[in-house]
């Protein structure tokens, strides 16, 4: 897009200067709205319907973009009604893919307005806005000779990923499948993996359904050792809702192979309920820069500020993306993900998975 040279031109004090307020970027993208100087922005090359609920959107980003390892996610900004609104997404696509395009595989959810936007208004020619891509949902860099992806419902994109880019390396291992679905409609790439089973006698392809006349038995260790005699032999790799993800911990556990499994959560866990502590009457949340002061609920900081009237920026809501991260000037937060307390003053926070513990000060 740009030689090294005009970057740096572009990127200057004196351009800076010059293109005060809006900034370099809103001029460049009156030429070609993919332009810019440091985000990744991706013009949509197809939608691809997958589903009655999940569309695939196949993507062409510009030059910023830095790649990406099977398994991996972005954080992905898109302007629904005039708003922008940022989510995360596991990409689908190998990065072995011809071509540097990159595919994100999404399912539509009730609420999800960004889900809702892809499946229903994403058209060819959409410009959107990507993170750079994140996550250690990956293979390591010595590729364990058998592998297991297991996954349920959307959790079968970064599964998807790792497959297609075993098969595109020329994996020699057996590689086990097995995908979760409502029934066989609900089935994200069935004809693809069906395609791609009969093709590679190594892949061993089950799909389990869960809402049919005979329902496939839900996961527990006499399940799991039925679908993958060997299991002990195998790397796992583990993607769906919290119950699937449950599921998988405790069998994995009860056969001693917990150090074999490797799981990623594309829904935020359910967090615990605030100890007694964490809800003193007398707590308060101070949001500094705005001058407002709430009574604490023990609710997540994001939702309360919201309820105070704030529009702090957010994305995953899973403390993933970083889009909610804010400065705590004082007072101590729990982590709903882990539990673990942190009262250091002046710390950046995830206000999405963080709840306040007594008085809060926020730089909000």
């Amino acid at each position: 897009m740009f030689t090294e040279t005009v970057r740096q031109v572009l990127g200057s004090r004196f351009v800076a200067a010059l293109t005060t307020p809006y900034g370099v970027d809103r001029y460049l993208e009156q030429v070609d709205p993919t332009w810019s100087l440091t985000e990744v922005r991706a013009r949509v090359a197809a939608v691809r319907r997958e589903t009655s609920d999940a569309v695939t959107l196949v993507l062409r980003p510009n030059v910023n973009w830095r790649g990406f390892r099977a398994g991996q996610h972005v954080a992905l900004t898109v302007e629904v009604g005039g708003v922008r609104h940022t989510r995360v997404f596991s990409l689908s696509s190998s990065p072995r893919r011809p071509g540097g395009e990159i595919e994100i595989t999404i399912k539509r959810h009730a609420r999800g307005l960004v889900s809702q936007w892809a499946v229903a208004q994403a058209r060819a020619g959409a410009i959107v806005t990507l993170s750079q891509a994140t996550g250690d949902f990956v293979l390591p860099a010595r590729v364990p000779p058998r592998v297991l992806l297991l996954s349920g419902g959307s959790g079968i994109t970064p599964c998807l990923s790792i497959l297609r880019t075993l098969l595109a390396d020329g994996h020699a291992g057996r590689v086990t499948f097995v995908h979760y679905a409502r029934t066989a409609d609900d089935v994200i790439a069935a004809g693809e993996l069906a395609r791609l089973a009969r093709r590679h006698p190594a892949l061993d392809l089950r799909i389990e359904l869960t809402h049919t006349a005979t329902p496939a038995p839900l996961l527990d260790r006499d399940r799991l050792l039925a679908l993958v005699p060997d299991v002990a032999a195998c790397e796992a790799y583990v993607c769906g809702p919290p119950t699937l993800a449950a599921a998988a911990t405790a069998a994995w556990t009860a056969l001693g192979l917990g150090d074999r499994l490797h799981l990623e959560h594309f829904a935020p866990p359910a967090p615990p309920a605030p100890p007694a502590s964490d809800l003193a009457p007398a707590a308060l949340i101070r949001f500094g820069r705005s001058g407002r002061t709430i009574a604490s609920d023990g609710r997540p900081l994001l939702v309360q500020a919201e309820a105070a009237g704030l529009s702090p920026a957010s994305g995953c809501r899973m403390g993933i993306c970083g889009t909610c991260r804010c400065r705590k000037v004082a007072g101590t937060v729990r982590d709903l993900r882990t539990g673990q307390l942190s009262g250091a003053p002046d710390e950046t926070i995830s206000l999405c998975v963080s709840a306040p513990v007594g008085d809060v000060t926020l730089d909000l």
